[in-house]
């Protein structure tokens, strides 16, 4: 099952309810879910804010989704 998809399913929403809070229409949030458009760098952040997890776990890259401690995100932001 797709990440997004079930994300979306464990909290009870619709791809409307998603793509509002997004600022996107259903449409192209149905697109993100079935991997016809690539997940921008503002929506990844987006969707891990709002589910309150890691974009790596909605990427696939961990199964892990808590999302990364303040203190580690903090030290990889860039400076200046």
């Amino acid at each position: 099952m797709n990440r997004l998809k079930e994300l979306r399913e464990d909290n009870d929403l619709l791809q409307k309810d998603i793509a509002k809070k997004l600022g996107i229409t259903q449409r192209n949030y149905s697109y993100l879910e079935t991997g016809q458009t690539m997940l921008t760098e503002d929506i990844l952040i987006k969707l891990a804010n709002y589910y309150k997890t890691n974009i790596d776990y909605i990427l696939y890259r961990t199964d892990i989704k808590k999302p990364l401690a303040k203190s580690i995100m903090e030290e990889h932001q860039p400076t200046g």
